[in-house]
C-alpha cells in the first residue's frame, strides 16, 4: 500500500490567512491541513503557519490560490 505525501503548499504569517487558503480549497474538495497554527498565534511574525495538501492535488491547489512560483 503506497502512502501519499504532504507537501507545503504556502505559508502565512497569521493563522487567519491559512485558514481562510485552507477553506477555499475544502470547497474545491482538496484536503489541506495547517502545520504550526498554535504557534503563529504564540509567536506572531517569528513562526509561520504552512498550509500542506497532499502531492496529488499540489498543482490543482495552485491554481485555485493563484500561488506563483
Amino acid at each position: 500500500m503506497q502512502t501519499e505525501e504532504f507537501v507545503v503548499l504556502a505559508e502565512y504569517a497569521s493563522a487567519v490567512e491559512a485558514e481562510m487558503a485552507k477553506s477555499i480549497l475544502a470547497c474545491a474538495g482538496i484536503r489541506a491541513q495547517i502545520e504550526n497554527e498554535y504557534m503563529t498565534t504564540l509567536y506572531p511574525g517569528v513562526i509561520r503557519a504552512k498550509l500542506v495538501v497532499f502531492e496529488k492535488d499540489y498543482k490543482q491547489a495552485k491554481t485555485l490560490l493563484r500561488i506563483r512560483d
